[in-house]
């Protein structure tokens, strides 16, 4: 539980969820907000004390509902901007014309260049790019502490009844980060990670002593605090059995889990299955008190993805390497290198992007052993031809799984998510194009040439 954080907001007497609002709103990187520790950073606690006033402003605005018009009146903004604004980047309005609390009019004046310098001022003294382990995800993190609180608050049992979680899943497309969030999580809740790798779900023999799936979850619920990450668990729990290829060791796996699950509270285990899609998973597994919690992994957006380019290209690198002096000469040290190329990258996966740096490294390393000078031109072409590299991907089958993922958290979390999911819908619509029609062989009997003689 974030209980430096919560202090805070109780401190300038704000609900903590709008603290939290604030940190998304306005975009502030997590681990400026928050150390390893789970506690507010100095910086996050020097910030909310001093400018607890334009808090408590932000706080009473983000619970009123609103006009377009008194949104524009409280930020001198014309309300044709405003509306403007909102109608693109917001949906959250009443049958009466009135704006749910979720909308900030700080935020839309913020979107609409307003100037407040003076919030990250505090923040100016920042981390290298490269030496971060979170990018971006503001939303997404706190959603999923919110989702953890009956692991790391005790009262959530006590005095809520609320239990503990015996499994989770995480879902959305290929290569968005799904092992990342859940060793994330393992970290959060203080529990060893352990992965489930496919070897256990079938039955081995050793020294002709015969194991299999359930002989390793007995093992494990010896122990204490741990977390199982079992990948394809749409596959592996998906209602329709009868399907060619379902393997016999994958439905030994799900009657396993479903005998075993009832258990893990009690034994402190913590299941997260990885899935593409969540429709086909049985729905007997979803049920209260087994995998009920489903949280939706995104891909990254643009602002992320131009981060990630930066992190990728910086990784690793030794003070005086030949790529960072390279780098450092067309200035693609610094991440406004970077925007145009993430722009391009409409709903890259984190897979692809790698894919993209890596690209790009051996293509500029090429270029640097046939000039050997560091004032090399990272150019338009080389970009392009990495970029189209990455894209090789960007598959029918992927852009398919990314359709059904918007439909799902549509569903599942729109509210949570929204500026999400508007962004990966207008990403998604660049790839989808209208066929042509197509015309039949022959004369139309306009066309026809005798009509013409």
């Amino acid at each position: 539980m974030l209980t430096d954080f919560s202090s805070l907001a109780k401190d300038i007497n704000i609900p903590t969820e709008n603290l939290k609002k604030f940190v998304q709103d306005f975009e502030l990187n997590i681990d400026s907000v928050i150390n390893d520790k789970m506690q507010a950073t100095p910086e996050f606690t020097k910030f909310v004390k001093e400018q607890k006033d334009f808090l408590s402003k932000y706080s009473s605005d983000l619970e009123k509902e609103k006009t377009p018009k008194d949104i524009a009146e409280t930020i001198s903004k014309p309300i044709e901007e405003v509306d403007d604004l909102i109608n693109k980047e917001h949906k959250n309005l009443f049958d009466n014309g009135l704006y749910k609390a979720s909308v900030s009019s700080y935020n839309i004046d913020r979107e609409l260049g307003g100037d407040y310098q003076f919030v990250y001022d505090y923040f100016g003294k920042k981390t290298p790019l490269f030496q971060k382990d979170f990018i971006g995800y503001s939303d997404l993190y706190f959603y999923i502490i919110d989702m953890l609180e009956p692991f790391t608050d005790e009262n959530q049992l006590n005095n809520w009844g609320i239990h503990r979680a015996a499994g989770i899943i995480l879902y959305g497309p290929p290569g968005s980060g799904k092992i990342f969030w859940a060793k994330r999580i393992a970290k959060i809740i203080d529990y060893k990670f352990e992965e489930i790798r496919k070897s256990y779900l079938k039955t081995n023999f050793f020294n002709n002593e015969k194991s299999d799936f359930n002989d390793f979850l007995v093992s494990i619920m010896k122990q204490e605090k741990i977390l199982l990450f079992l990948d394809d668990f749409d596959v592996i729990m998906e209602e329709k059995e009868s399907q060619d290829g379902y393997a016999w060791e994958l439905k030994e796996t799900k009657n396993i889990i479903f005998h075993t699950i009832d258990k893990f509270e009690k034994e402190h285990i913590l299941m997260i299955g990885a899935a593409k899609n969540v429709s086909d998973i049985d729905s007997e597994i979803l049920a209260p008190g087994r995998f009920d919690v489903m949280i939706p992994i995104f891909p990254p957006n643009p602002q992320e993805r131009a981060e990630m380019i930066l992190y990728y290209m910086l990784q690793n690198l030794a003070e005086d390497a030949t790529l960072l002096e390279v780098l450092k000469y067309n200035k693609a040290d610094q991440l406004p290198f970077w925007r145009e190329t993430a722009q391009k990258m409409k709903a890259f996966s984190n897979t692809m992007i790698i894919d993209f740096t890596q690209s790009l490294k051996k293509r500029i390393r090429n270029l640097y052993l046939k000039k050997e000078v560091t004032t090399l031109k990272i150019d338009q072409t080389i970009l392009d031809a990495a970029l189209k590299e990455a894209a090789g991907k960007l598959t029918q089958e992927y852009l398919n799984s990314i359709h059904l993922f918007l439909q799902e958290v549509s569903i599942n979390s729109e509210e949570e998510f929204y500026p999400r999911i508007l962004t990966l819908q207008q990403e998604l619509q660049f790839y989808i194009r209208k066929e042509e029609p197509v015309r039949s062989i022959g004369f139309n009997k306009d066309e026809n040439p005798e009509n013409n003689s």
